[in-house]
């Protein structure tokens, strides 16, 4: 039986476990044995950590060391990450479902985002001298304050350790809650960090659900929050945050367009396809959700997407081999066999190829929906299914792709790179590719911003790392000035 890392919170500099349930209960999602009971944070020991992130926010042990010095330790951590890496991956395929082919890359370079963060300080830098009107001004980057790191279930370990590096090489402390489903590889990362000689309350972890969340968020204390989840808890945060003004980055989700026109290689479209909706087993905020095909080429589309499907193997998510896992956790495999059937009662047709594995897991078979007007598929599903539509003019593909109020990603298929860019620049979306589905940044320095109810902020490595810095003009007067 897998085994399931200890569930301790991290709280000026000492690990403890937490003294409540969360009411997860972590379970193997290829088999739902159950791993371990999900813990949580006590409002008290929250508290706790948020005076401990504030008295080092406020002593300056950290934030005013020297750039150097300070550029030395993110490295240091860089190297201690690296050094637990081999033992994330069947954490992560555990708490997620992403086949361990997919977890090994996933977790393996995460030391790289602390090279990344010290990169951005050295580069970015924290001071700069400015021609003045009077005499000398210069221009302080400054670290905004404790910050909060919410991490989701589908990819904890890039996002947790990824935003932990960016906040402290911007000199901001900061409190790691990840999601009451998906601790392991948070709880690895903070052996790591407890282990690192930093001071107290620089690096802490807390556990639990949506009430551990609120309490970071709306606390005075908090400065900066960073969240990566769904849209509901991404309205909570945003209202949480409100009163205190603390900076955010929300990035949520969105039912992303792919459009394929009718000069489209269809084998290639299918394969692009099929490989965006089970990326992550579907469990991916950018995974094309809503497919507009024009019409000529609708049903070969269905009929290749299918056999792409079929031909990616389906099982465990710790069997070397497998392309789709299982789902994260029993509620999220119940909620979308759920939208399945409620589009399917709305009048899709559900076209499915894998049996479901004898394994008792989280499975939720890839799924092609058809026969749905296009304004009835607005809303992200999440998961391996998609809804096709066909379309006869471009102007009406487009028109369909920004029916929803979200705006995360699209795609274009088309054999006319000029065209496909042009109908590219027309989406309501931060990131659009044309002619694949891949996860990689298009281009070095790429950045995404997130549209309508995707999100707030900024989606770019620069950008986040100066999300968790403000600016400050110092400089001299001109006293003899008119006004």
């Amino acid at each position: 039986m897998p085994h399931a890392p200890e569930q301790l919170d991290l709280i000026a500099g000492a690990r403890r476990r937490p003294e409540l349930k969360s009411g997860a209960m972590l379970c193997n999602p290829d088999t739902g044995e159950v791993l371990a009971e999900g813990l949580a944070s006590s409002a008290t020991a929250v508290d706790e950590a948020l005076a401990a992130a504030d008295e080092v926010h406020r002593s300056g042990v950290w934030n005013r060391l020297p750039l150097a010095e300070r550029v030395a330790r993110l490295h240091a951590l860089a190297d201690a990450v690296a050094a637990i890496a081999p033992g994330l991956a069947e954490p992560e395929a555990l708490n997620t479902g992403i086949p361990i082919d997919v977890a090994g890359p996933m977790t393996g370079g995460l030391g790289g985002y602390f090279h990344g963060a010290a990169h951005f300080l050295q580069t970015q830098g924290e001071v700069e001298d400015r021609a003045g009107r009077h005499g000398r001004v210069q221009l302080h980057r400054a670290p905004r304050g404790p910050a909060v790191v919410i991490a989701p279930w589908n990819a904890p370990a890039p996002c947790t350790i990824g935003r932990t590096a960016m906040a402290l090489g911007a000199g901001c402390p900061v409190i790691v809650k990840p999601s009451e489903w998906a601790p392991f590889t948070a709880d690895l990362f903070m052996e790591a960090m407890a282990a690192a000689d930093l001071p107290p309350g620089l690096v802490q972890l807390v556990h639990g659900g949506a009430d551990v969340g609120a309490q970071l968020v709306a606390d005075p204390r908090t400065r900066v929050v960073s969240f990566t989840g769904g849209l509901q808890a991404g309205r909570a945060i945003a209202a949480a945050a409100a009163p205190n003004f603390a900076a955010l980055q929300l990035e949520l989700g969105g039912n992303n367009p792919a459009i394929v026109r009718a000069d489209a290689n269809i084998a290639s479209a299918a394969a692009g396809l099929a490989a965006g909706m089970t990326k992550l087993n579907g469990q991916w905020c950018e995974a094309p959700g809503k497919i507009l095909v024009h019409r000529s080429l609708a049903d070969e589309l269905v009929a290749r997407l299918l056999d792409e499907l079929e031909q990616r193997s389906f099982g465990s998510c710790l069997q070397p081999g497998t392309a789709i896992g299982p789902m994260s956790h029993r509620a999220r495999r119940d909620e979308l066999v759920g939208r399945i059937a409620e589009l399917v009662s709305a009048g899709a047709t559900a076209h499915q190829v894998h049996r479901l594995p004898a394994l008792r897991g989280w499975f939720v078979a890839p799924t092609v929906l058809t026969g749905l007007p296009s304004a009835a598929a607005v809303s992200e599903i999440f998961g391996p299914v998609v809804t096709v539509h066909a379309f006869d003019a471009d102007d009406e593909a487009v028109a369909a792709a920004n029916e929803a109020g979200d705006g995360l990603a699209g795609f274009v298929f088309s054999a006319d790179v000029d065209a496909a860019l042009a109908m590219g620049a027309q989406l309501r979306g931060g990131e659009v590719r044309i002619n694949g589905t891949g996860l990689f940044d298009l281009c070095d320095g790429s950045t995404q911003s997130f549209w309508g109810t995707s999100g707030f902020g900024a989606h770019g490595d620069v950008q986040v790392f100066e999300l968790f810095r403000g600016s400050r003009i110092v400089g001299e007067d001109d006293p003899g000035a008119p006004m």
